[in-house]
């Protein structure tokens, strides 16, 4: 383990020794948000650091014990070795998808959304269906998950949901999982039996902060309120406490209904808003986020698909971008998808260096 390899431990040292001489000076919370932003880089340069030189020193370990177990001849401390290797191997491919997150908002909080395609109740049975899946994943990862707005099926599933994912590389991890999602199954809505395929699609912005400045002018906005419906309690569904926003000039509509005041379900539409138009703006000035921003708007015509789901005539996960497959799809359906979202990293950054090269 290098410290001038992937990870280039000394430059990291380095840029976190900087920080540290920027916060000792005597001007520098005259500007406590730029403050913080450098407290808050110099805390994650840290803690890089610090997972690099575990790895080392369990790397270290594990190679003193090994020679000891050589020359004793001891089995069963050589396969103690190894299992310390494994977890080895384990951190080092966690920093190396961390490493891939490098992007200025992949750090940032998420806002999904997750939409039915033509179908009826199938499609909106699969969109619920998603929605669990991806609340599992965030379980599994320890991100938080807050419900902006859920809108029922009429008989099952949902019209549509969006929630907002709390957690470091949030958006960073979810990015990837942008795109129509296929599910093929046996329906059970359906007496006789058939086959059916239903799409949905999964829309990922990042939760700006308040340093970003995004122009929204009011005479651009449609606002209106309605009773909220679905999860949220009797005081939500007999005010009209609901509020939509509708950006004019873009098109772009938000909604939230998950709190009990009006002017929460605004300000917390309102913030949402500002994401998807950022996500815009920066997918008009790159090409990089066009192409993620653009993929999400063609693929909402559910003319492809990032990923099947087939429960019949038999079982498999196959992802259309990387080719990674499952055969265990319960597994991936309770949120099990961590092989098939750093399969994406690891493709992304691949794109990002042939193209710069």
């Amino acid at each position: 383990m290098r410290s001038g390899g992937i990870f280039d431990i000394e430059s990291l040292k380095s840029r976190a020794a900087k920080l540290t001489d920027q916060s000792s000076q005597a001007d520098f919370w005259n500007d406590p948000q730029a403050a913080q932003k450098v407290l808050k880089e110099r805390s994650e340069l840290e803690s890089a650091v610090a997972s690099w030189q575990k790895l080392a020193n369990q790397t270290s370990e594990a190679r003193e014990f090994l020679e000891l177990a050589e020359a004793e001849k001891d089995l069963e401390a050589a396969q103690t070795v190894l299992s310390q290797l494994d977890a080895v191997e384990t951190g080092l491919s966690r920093m190396e998808i961390d490493r891939l997150l490098a992007g200025p908002e992949d750090r940032s909080n998420a806002i999904v959304s997750i939409s039915p395609g033509a179908g009826g109740t199938e499609s909106q049975d699969w969109a619920e269906m998603l929605y669990r899946m991806y609340t599992r994943y965030c379980e599994h990862r320890g991100f938080k998950v807050e419900l902006a707005d859920y809108q029922p099926g009429d008989e099952a599933g949902i019209k549509g949901v969006t929630f907002f994912v709390q957690g470091e590389f949030a958006y960073g991890y979810l990015r990837t999982e942008a795109g129509v999602h296929r599910l093929v199954r046996i329906s059970p809505f359906d007496a006789a039996g058939r086959r059916h395929t239903s799409f949905a699609a999964v829309f990922v912005t990042p939760e700006l902060d308040d340093s970003v400045v995004i122009e929204i002018r009011d005479e651009d906005l449609q606002v209106d309120t309605f009773r909220a419906g679905g999860k949220g309690g009797q005081h939500v569904n007999k005010t009209e406490s609901a509020v939509r926003i509708t950006h004019l000039p873009t098109g772009i509509v938000v909604a939230c209904q998950n709190e009990r005041s009006q002017h929460k379900n605004k300000s917390t539409a309102m913030k949402m808003l500002r994401s998807r138009m950022y996500e815009r703006e920066v997918a008009i000035r790159e090409k990089r986020y066009e192409e993620e921003y653009t993929s999400q708007k063609k693929d909402n015509a559910w003319g492809s698909q990032i990923r099947s789901y087939v429960l019949a005539p038999y079982r498999l996960v196959k992802d259309h971008r990387t080719d990674v497959e499952a055969g265990n799809v319960d597994a991936v359906l309770d949120g099990q998808l961590d092989r098939f979202i750093e399969a994406a990293l690891m493709k992304f950054a691949a794109e990002r260096r042939k193209a710069s090269s």
